[in-house]
């Protein structure tokens, strides 16, 4: 088994290639980073890139992604925005099946260096924005 991720940096901040950040970002939707933490690493031993992962079974990925929840959706969001990195031209995270506004996000500051404000509280957090408050 993979050892888990540093508690104390970003998943963003813990891998070595677009697409395995995309990867990240699914994990981390509708789920706390801890958990993403312990199954990514293992995720990413077995398949460390989209060509690895695109010759997976679904059965074998849900096996490791379960613990995370919404595993079958998971797993179709991984498999779809794998199939859209192939041809992808790097620019518009958007573009990548199961990619949003936090992913995009993500992807511009950590891949292309950009400095704004994000929507996100954690991104915010790592780039020093102060935290939004709240509407009732």
């Amino acid at each position: 088994m993979a050892e888990p991720l540093c508690d104390d940096l970003m998943v963003q901040q813990q891998v070595n290639t677009k697409w395995q950040h995309m990867v990240g970002v699914i994990m981390l939707n509708q789920t706390g980073r801890k958990p993403v933490k312990t199954v990514l690493p293992e995720f990413l031993s077995r398949w460390p890139d989209e060509e690895a992962y695109l010759n997976s079974t679904p059965e074998e990925v849900i096996e490791v992604i379960r613990p995370l929840g919404f595993y079958n959706r998971r797993e179709r969001a991984i498999r779809g925005m794998s199939r859209d990195y192939l041809t992808w031209d790097g620019k518009d995270a958007t573009m990548l099946y199961g990619i949003g506004q936090y992913g995009s996000e993500s992807y511009r500051i950590f891949w292309l260096g950009e400095r704004f404000e994000p929507q996100d509280k954690e991104l915010r957090r790592y780039l020093g924005y102060p935290q939004k408050e709240k509407v009732i």
